[in-house]
């Protein structure tokens, strides 16, 4: 077999791997929504139901309008983790918690936030980690094909077509 061959079957194969991957993005973009649109959910749940705890926490970092912000970020959780769940406003829905998890580290894991390159453990072990990322993801790739997103973009073009 000379190199060529080789070099050519080897593309191949990895175009075929690469073909099915892709097949993946959906799949997977949907368990991130489940999954971490149910923890949003969770723990906006639980901000809500311990208000007080939330605003005498706020207080303690500072944050202006504690029991303001302490209702404002229960329901952008709350809501944020729904409408992931169900796919619907998606990026937008991304957008603002991602924005949440970068206030949670400015205001509650700022040494982690600033250990970024010098203690990247000290970062991705932060609280607002996992969220961070999994609202980046949703906000940068969209909800996938199983979303009220995908159906009403589809119906949308449906309309055009047809009118």
């Amino acid at each position: 077999m000379n190199s060529h061959s080789l070099t050519t079957r080897l593309f191949d194969l990895y175009s075929r791997a690469s073909a099915l991957f892709s097949h993946a993005q959906s799949p997977l973009l949907l368990l991130v929504r489940l999954y971490w649109g149910w923890q949003f959910m969770q723990t906006g749940w639980g901000k809500l139901h311990s208000i007080q705890h939330v605003t005498e926490f706020f207080t303690t970092l500072g944050i202006p309008a504690p029991a303001l912000n302490a209702w404002f970020v229960a329901f952008v959780e709350f809501g944020g983790g729904a409408l992931l769940i169900l796919g619907l406003a998606s990026r937008l829905t991304g957008l603002v918690l991602t924005l949440d998890m970068m206030v949670a580290y400015l205001t509650a894991d700022r040494l982690a936030l600033f250990s970024i390159f010098s203690e990247p453990g000290k970062f991705y072990g932060a609280d607002p980690y996992t969220f961070l990322f999994a609202s980046l993801l949703v906000l940068i790739f969209g909800p996938g094909l199983f979303a009220l997103d995908g159906l009403f973009r589809r119906g949308q073009l449906h309309a055009r077509k047809v009118g």
